[in-house]
């Protein structure tokens, strides 16, 4: 496909509105237009898609690796081009690679990483997320109990320092925090979540009205909901401010739990992967005291919990239309639009608008890939 194309006879799900038999109009790499078939250069080069579904690609706010590749243990640009590689067979085109609780020394060597990924000009990767270390030990899930820790002023500064560019996201437990390493995190302008946490209604609501707005997975490692203590859950849910992303992969939580948190949250709900690995064919991982087993359908450590998934983001989107009963446009939106906007990227991605990247997803009628672009390019599937 050359640089210039239409996409026509689609579905279009644009971000905002689903429009009937539009075309999609590429140039160089970004969206040129939406429009009708009628409206285009008859000169132009067009390509049918026979009524599918097209979307923007979808971006993943929260994984760890490839089919082989794990960003923590490898710390190597093939280990994120694994993942982009893997993931973009299911029609992931923007992803955030994810460390769990880990070194300084990784945590940093990381960052360079992704500056080293985006210098060779290779695409896909938003930036880093840092799940940890800075977590509740009460609440650490899989993480590894070595490597959980209080955080201190003189780390944190470091990693403000020299990850101020290639840092998107951190997960951190706020009742670890202080008041001033909190205006700390503040400064670093990346979006901080509330996660692995066991703070109690009054302590998350302390730390929310400081102006972050952000919970990771929900439901998983955080303080449940009860009657005399709302905990984290209960404060997510009480809140009209906060966002929170959630694994939809049938472990992590019931179907059932999903639906009651949409009607609660609606559009401040967005969806993540999660994934260990993706397309796995291993039985068993070890690294840094995170031991995971692999049953061909969920990762359990040693202890028995749950590591991560073994989705993409494509089979989340998948059960929120088939068994939690989400709209499909709704469960785009979840996958696409919103963690967008928690990225700051809803300029460029998320949506079908002129000028945004021609980063774009078919499905047919079964929500199954049917083919991918990314900067205008499609893509080679398996």
């Amino acid at each position: 496909m050359n640089n210039e194309v239409a996409l026509l006879n689609a579905l279009v799900f644009t971000g905002d509105d689903v429009l009937e038999k539009a075309a999609v109009w590429i140039k160089d790499g970004l969206i040129k237009a939406v429009t009708s078939a009628d409206a285009l250069p008859d000169s132009l080069p067009t390509h049918d898609l026979a009524g599918a579904w097209l979307l923007p690609g979808l971006v993943d706010f929260q994984l760890y690796g490839g089919s082989t590749g794990f960003l923590t243990r490898d710390l190597s640009v093939e280990a994120l081009t694994n993942m982009h590689q893997t993931h973009l067979q299911d029609g992931t085109t923007t992803l955030v690679p994810t460390l769990f609780s880990t070194s300084r020394a990784r945590i940093l060597k990381a960052i360079e990483v992704v500056e080293e990924y985006w210098t060779r000009g290779l695409p896909g990767v938003a930036g880093l997320h840092v799940e940890g270390p800075f977590i509740n030990p009460a609440k650490r899930g899989a993480h590894s109990e070595d490597m959980v820790r209080p955080p201190t002023a003189e780390e944190l500064e470091e990693l403000i320092r020299k990850g101020e560019k290639a840092v998107k996201v951190m997960t951190i437990a706020p009742e670890c925090f202080d008041d001033s390493l909190l205006k700390l995190l503040k400064s670093s302008g990346w979006a901080i979540a509330a996660g692995h946490t066991n703070a109690t209604f009054r302590e998350l609501n302390h730390f929310f009205d400081k102006g972050f707005g952000l919970a990771t997975h929900l439901y998983n490692a955080m303080r449940p909901l009860e009657s005399r203590e709302p905990g984290a859950i209960g404060t997510l849910f009480d809140r009209t401010d906060v966002h929170a992303s959630i694994i939809v992969d049938g472990y992590h939580c019931d179907y059932a739990a999903v639906r009651i948190a949409k009607k609660l949250l609606g559009e401040r709900l967005f969806l993540i992967s999660d994934a260990t690995f993706a397309h796995y064919t291993g039985t068993r991982f070890e690294f840094e005291g995170f031991n995971i087993n692999y049953d061909g359908q969920r990762f359990l450590n040693d202890e028995g919990r749950l590591a991560g998934s073994a989705i993409t983001l494509l089979d989340a989107v998948r059960n929120c239309i088939n068994q939690v009963g989400i709209d499909p446009a709704e469960a785009f939106r979840m996958a696409t639009a919103y963690p967008a906007r928690q990225l700051n990227m809803a300029d460029q991605l998320g949506y079908i608008r002129p000028g945004y990247r021609a980063d774009l997803l078919a499905l047919d009628q079964a929500i199954r890939v049917q083919e991918v672009w990314v900067g205008g390019v499609r893509q080679a599937l398996r």
